[in-house]
């Protein structure tokens, strides 16, 4: 197929958008698909992209407020339409509701090309974060208006179609995340990393990483984190990650706080080097970090949600709370840190669980809903040509 997607984040932009639209974007490439990507120009000195089989459509950006480092694209519908119209794509993949994917879906549709979805944020929840909580309702109508339009939106689990399905979403199918084991692996532990952060080999490290932003939950963390201190002083917190609480968490004065890019194994090394992981977002449609943490080799507390309810069996790979049940977040946290083998334990079995969850099995769920999409939308095509 030639598959044609849109994105309004996209490497080197962190975050679990970004990373999972060019797994994928790659996957199908690996496949023996072509793929067109458009995406908002991220700086003065991009260049759009192009290899055997993949070339980049780069269009205008502005910096999102509060998020200087990402950008949002600005309406790019004829510019997309003349691109569509000069190699027709099979099938159009929109992965984010910005200002160019509300483009992408109208000239798709002008062009009668079909046209797959993804819901990959909570937009609609985050309002409560930021004293907007009368807003959860008409944002959701407008993400339902425009998922609504398309011919399918994937999910990445059961639980996220069924709460969609609540809110009238509708024509959802479930493509699940994954993980690379080789780069998240318990065999990027570095001892020095643990040194500078004041950790023995025996020590105990919980990390959380993260965008630094109120939908996370970070005061739960340092809330966990006091009280593991209480109960094992050997307790170091790392924070890995940037956003807008970043002057707020350094002020805090509370762990070790790492901002930026981490990337070319960095990363993997500083979730290998650490022992404990600490995620008490509500607001994820799925966390890929969990899953990093997991093949890692991390002991996991989070709450019964999202990647954690969908690959953690409690008490055997990780430790999960009730949603909203701050105390048991703790408690669990708190057990680790009195029992570092206990953490150990759960560790390893998050590393044989997150194993076979790979993002190649996942690129074939996720080919499979596209060419459904594409064969849906031609059927439907050459019955009106045959009525006619």
């Amino acid at each position: 197929m030639h598959i044609a997607m849109v994105t309004e984040t996209y490497p080197p932009e962190v975050n679990g958008v970004a990373r999972t639209v060019a797994l994928m974007a790659e996957g199908l490439c690996a496949l023996g698909h072509s793929v067109q990507l458009a995406r908002p120009r991220q700086h003065a000195a991009d260049r759009a992209h192009a290899a055997s089989g993949y070339e980049e459509l780069l269009r205008p950006g502005l910096p999102i407020p509060r998020y200087t480092q990402l950008k949002m694209g600005l309406p790019s519908g004829r510019a997309l339409a003349r691109a569509w119209r000069e190699r027709r794509p099979d099938v159009v993949h929109i992965a984010t509701e910005g200002p160019l994917g509300w483009s992408a879906l109208a000239a798709a549709r002008k062009l009668g090309l079909p046209v797959a979805s993804d819901f990959h944020t909570n937009f609609h929840a985050y309002s409560r974060h930021y004293g907007v909580a009368w807003l959860a309702r008409p944002v959701a109508a407008i993400l339902r208006r425009f998922h609504n339009r398309c011919d399918c939106t994937m999910v990445p689990t059961d639980e996220m179609a069924e709460d969609l399905g609540r809110l009238g979403f509708a024509r959802r199918r479930v493509v699940g995340r994954g993980v690379n084991a080789r780069t998240f692996s318990p065999d990027k532990r570095r001892a020095e990393l643990r040194a500078r952060w004041g950790a023995g080999e025996d020590g105990l490290v919980a990390l959380c990483v993260s965008r630094f932003a109120p939908e996370k939950n970070f005061p739960l963390v340092l809330q966990a984190y006091e009280a593991m201190r209480r109960a094992n002083a050997s307790v170091r917190l790392v924070l890995v990650g940037d956003g807008p609480l970043l002057k707020e968490l350094r002020a805090a004065n509370t762990g070790t706080v790492i901002a930026g890019r981490l990337v070319n194994g960095e990363l993997s090394a500083h979730y290998a080097s650490a022992d404990v992981f600490l995620f008490p977002s509500v607001t994820e449609t799925f966390g890929n970090v969990t899953l990093e943490a997991m093949a890692s080799g991390l002991a996991v507390v989070a709450y019964r949600y999202a990647a954690a309810r969908q690959h953690i069996e409690d008490g055997v790979s990780g430790l999960l709370a009730e949603p909203g049940d701050g105390a048991g977040f703790i408690a669990h946290a708190v057990s680790l840190a009195r029992e570092p083998a206990l953490a150990r334990e759960l560790g390893s079995a998050a590393r044989v669980a997150a194993e076979p969850v790979s993002w190649e099995r996942i690129t074939v769920d996720f080919e499979a809903v596209l060419r459904d999409t594409a064969l849906a939308r031609g059927g439907r095509r050459e019955s009106a040509h045959a009525a006619a």
